[in-house]
């Protein structure tokens, strides 16, 4: 088996075209399979300087991690990043990446709300209480994005309850 030099997915044997993005894979394939070396794209056409590493794109399941690491930034970068924008396992984990970034902004300015509200009415009396109970949210949001980030990176499409659907028609 190998991989779709366009996308990076797995592409079984004897399969002319890449499942994910139609790009052909039998002459890569065939080329490997014979032995001979794959052509380089820019490899200079004569003289002694080294031939440049083309550059490898990141599986599927890299990339849908990639898609977590900085929240709404790197899940829009890969909705419009060449590779990977065709991907529908990485365009989903983008998306979803987006969404929950959006959820914990809207909890964030909720709890200011209330908070706020609460802090005042009480005179400041429960602000430990409240601060306890802000510090549990953000631990809660910390482990559900490691957690994406973990079923993204073992190539599963993990639906949250609200968002995951939402995310999967985005997706395609």
């Amino acid at each position: 088996m190998g991989f779709c030099v366009k996308c990076g997915t797995q592409a079984a044997d004897g399969v002319g075209y890449c499942g994910s993005c139609g790009t052909p894979v039998a002459a890569s394939s065939q080329t490997a399979a014979a032995g001979a070396p794959a052509p380089t794209a820019g490899a200079p056409s004569g003289g002694n300087a080294p031939a440049a590493a083309p550059a490898q794109a990141m599986t599927s399941n890299v990339a849908g991690l990639v898609a977590y690491v900085l929240g709404p930034v790197t899940g829009i970068f890969m909705l419009f990043v060449e590779p990977y924008k065709n991907d529908k396992f990485v365009r989903f984990h983008a998306f979803q990446s987006i969404f929950v970034s959006a959820a914990y902004l809207v909890v964030l300015f909720a709890w200011n709300g209330i908070t706020s509200g609460l802090v005042y009415v009480s005179f400041g009396s429960v602000w430990g209480a409240v601060y306890f109970v802000w510090l549990m949210i953000r631990l809660a949001f910390l482990v559900l994005w490691l957690f994406l980030m973990y079923k993204a990176y073992n190539n599963q499409q993990f639906e949250l309850p609200f968002i995951g659907p939402i995310a999967r028609k985005q997706a395609g």
